[in-house]
């Protein structure tokens, strides 16, 4: 009986094709330009703080002037070191090779670092490292103190010393209360009450004083027309503290949008550049 051999057919050893999409987002290439974007941020502010530091004057304004422009500008340097870092490692380590899904990893690496970053900053966490990622928001706060003129707490003070000083008398500790109590009623009551509460002090004045009567309505004109000095100066310095303080937080305001903004080209510039590199390795291998 003739038997058959059989010969197994040839055995191709193939590796199954993978549909790789290149239009998918990866968020670990992403995590890791974050992770090198925040640790780049981070040594430059920290870096930043200690050039301030070594050129810091104790008899010179730290924060007015020069001083205010470098925090500013070295804080819009290092986001746009930060974010050209970190988009150019997501585009790169994404191993896409479309130019639009490079750039898009990139601008996505910077807007997370930009959102850890603001994080960190409004949270508990934030009182470790706000040193050295706040120097944008540290200036512009130094300069509203430092260009805010100093507002008395009440410009009755001064009226009170003068009024207390020289009464004596059986009890001088009373009468000076009485004679402060009337002053203060004249210079704060409404217009309608003026004139009685001008007398009443004028009467208080000049017992506790012991002088007559007319001297003591000049003596209590003089104390009207010094609180009403003072408290137009108040005014006067109130509303100039208040323009300030809106021009510095304008300001600071604009000058972190730009800042964000040259970040965020920085980082589609380094996803662009990311995805060439992956192009460049692809032609020569």
């Amino acid at each position: 009986m003739n038997e058959t051999a059989y010969t197994p057919s040839p055995r191709t050893d193939t590796e199954p094709s993978v549909l790789v999409a290149t239009t998918r987002i990866s968020w670990a290439s992403v995590f890791a330009g974050v992770a090198l974007a925040l640790t780049v941020q981070l040594l430059l502010h920290l870096l930043g703080v200690g050039i301030g530091a070594a050129t810091f004057s104790p008899s010179g304004d730290a924060y007015a002037g020069p001083g205010a422009i470098a925090s500013g500008l070295w804080f819009a340097f290092s986001g746009v070191i930060a974010g050209f870092t970190g988009g150019y490692a997501a585009s790169r380590l994404s191993g896409r090779t479309g130019t639009t899904t490079g750039v898009y990893h990139g601008l996505t690496s910077w807007a997370v670092t930009t959102l850890v970053v603001v994080y960190l900053l409004t949270t508990s966490a934030g009182a470790l490292i706000g040193g050295a990622l706040g120097g944008l928001s540290s200036a512009a706060s130094g300069r509203i103190a430092a260009s805010a003129p100093a507002i008395a707490a009440d410009p009755f003070d001064e009226i009170e010393y003068r009024i207390r000083d020289g009464i004596g008398g059986n009890d001088p500790a009373a009468m000076r209360d009485a004679t402060v109590a009337a002053v203060r009623m004249l210079v704060t009551s409404d217009e309608a009450e003026t004139d009685h509460a001008r007398a009443r002090a004028v009467d208080a004045l000049a017992q506790a004083r012991s002088i007559p009567v007319t001297e003591a309505r000049a003596r209590v004109e003089a104390y009207e027309r010094s609180y009403r000095t003072a408290v137009a100066a108040a005014r006067k310095q109130a509303h100039e503290m208040a323009a300030t303080t809106a021009a510095v937080v304008s300001t600071a305001a604009f000058f972190g949008f730009f800042s964000l903004v040259l970040g965020a080209v920085a980082a589609w510039i380094g996803g662009w550049y990311g995805v060439r590199r992956v192009e460049a390795l692809s032609e020569l291998s």
